[in-house]
């Protein structure tokens, strides 16, 4: 199939590209690089290098590509300057999200994959959290993508664009070709393997006082080829609706430290310091619904392995793209 996929450049955006290549579909990347990286664009696929924000050459991005499938990875995507900057937020992940539904009305596009997150729950009413969970953000990061969502359901309405939405937890580990780097970077996972590496001195902890066992926050962890296999799973005909993307297991921050120091074999310090704004204390998928009707199967189940491919790229690059 013909795939249209914004944000390949990014982390995910470039594992599920790569992936989809190697599946046999011919792949239009589109990505502004604000976020991404020009290397991490797998050479075999088309580049445009072009912001959502400029209708006019994202409908003739769409056009030229003859998409089939629209997969949208493209937004800004940090809890804390969300939090400080909500209009960016607002702008990037709904205004300029929405030229590019209206491109996809125009180039009669008949599916979209969006990239949301688990954020649109807020704080869950149970754990593992299920795709009926009120949705309740709790910051403006989390709203812009429930506010896609909302979106989606309205063209779907209207005008026939059939959707698949996957709300991702915790994205981690890499492929042997492509990885994680983040200019600002905020994900527990890589931040650790940088200690390890020798590039940073300590494991930041945000906050100690949650309600866990150990006192800091949980989370699931997929691996990032797991996602890049649900968004072609997702491309199937028939296939529609709301999915959580998780494993189903929650580690403490303190856990995935632990377990980066088995698997690095170094001696890592940690740094405690406050909690940061809007991180939910406890986040945990239940994926069944993924598995069941998807026929979802995760290759990467233990956080050992998950944390393994990821310190094997992060040693290969330690510095991540040079560009």
């Amino acid at each position: 199939m013909k795939v249209f996929v914004t944000g390949g450049a990014g982390y995910i955006g470039s594992v599920c590209v790569e992936e989809l290549l190697n599946s046999g579909h011919q792949v239009t990347v589109f990505d502004n690089l604000s976020e991404g990286h020009r290397l991490a664009v797998d050479n075999r696929a088309v580049f445009v290098h072009a912001s959502l924000s400029d209708k006019e050459r994202l409908l003739e991005a769409v056009r030229d590509a003859g998409a089939e499938v629209i997969i949208h990875f493209a937004a800004h995507a940090l809890v804390v300057e969300s939090m400080a900057n909500p209009g960016k937020y607002f702008r990037n992940n709904v205004a300029y999200g929405l030229n590019l539904l209206d491109a996809a009305v125009e180039c009669g596009v008949k599916k979209f994959v969006f990239s949301s997150t688990c954020a649109t729950y807020g704080v869950p009413e149970q754990v593992p959290m299920t795709e009926d969970l009120p949705l309740r953000p709790i910051n403006p990061y989390g709203q812009s993508k429930l506010m896609f969502e909302q979106m989606l359901e309205w063209y779907r309405r209207i005008h026939g664009l059939d959707f698949v939405v996957f709300r991702y937890f915790n994205a981690a580990g890499a492929s042997k070709q492509f990885g994680e780097h983040h200019r600002l970077e905020t994900h527990l996972i890589p931040n650790v393997l940088r200690v390890a590496l020798g590039l940073a001195p300590d494991c930041e902890i945000f906050g100690t006082d949650y309600p866990t066992p150990d006192g800091t926050c949980i989370r699931d962890y997929v691996h990032v080829v797991d996602l890049a296999s649900a968004h072609i799973l997702a491309m199937k005909p028939g296939k529609s609706g709301f999915y959580n993307l998780g494993n189903g297991d929650g580690y403490s921050v303190r856990q995935v430290i632990q377990t980066c120091a088995q698997v690095t074999g170094k001696e890592l310090r940690t740094l405690e310091k406050p909690r940061r704004p809007g991180d939910p204390p406890r986040l945990v998928a239940s994926a069944e619904k993924a598995r069941l009707e998807l026929n979802w199967q995760p290759a990467f189940s233990r956080l050992e392995d998950i944390v393994r491919s990821a310190w094997q790229w992060h040693q290969a690059h330690p510095h991540g793209y040079t560009s």
